[in-house]
């Protein structure tokens, strides 16, 4: 296998580590998308949230919302952005799970983009839903 991510963990490649305990490891991205922008990993290599063990998921939002919380303490921190890109259609690019820790500050420039959604009728959400309850 060969995983920047893994590499990282394994102390192979560079990083500037945040935090680090059994379970996760947090670090600078290195094309951050505001300054302080940083990513946690589980230390077990999972491609993605399919093959992600439930406790290291839990890990890692544990992890990122400490980091967070402790971003939004900074003068110049007016939020925070947590996301998770699955699949390639999601804007994966390193396939080792990741969450991104994304500080905010006004008028960075920074968001999702999109025309505003429309609201489907309750019976539409309801079918999917039901949907989603069968892969379930």
């Amino acid at each position: 296998m060969n995983c920047i991510f893994c590499a990282i963990v394994a102390r192979e490649a560079d990083a500037s580590v945040v935090h680090e305990d059994e379970a996760v490891l947090a670090f600078l991205d290195i094309r951050p998308f505001t300054p302080g922008h940083l990513l946690v990993i589980p230390k077990r290599h999972a491609a993605g949230l399919g093959t992600l063990d439930p406790e290291d998921a839990g890990a890692m939002f544990r992890v990122a919302c400490t980091i967070g919380a402790a971003l939004r303490t900074a003068p110049d921190v007016d939020g925070v952005n947590l996301l998770q890109a699955d699949g390639v259609a999601a804007g994966q690019e390193v396939f080792h799970a990741h969450l991104h820790v994304i500080p905010r500050r006004e008028g960075d420039g920074f968001g999702l983009r999109g025309p505003l959604p429309s609201m489907p009728p309750r019976a539409a959400l309801d079918r999917t839903a039901a949907g989603i309850r069968a892969l379930l």
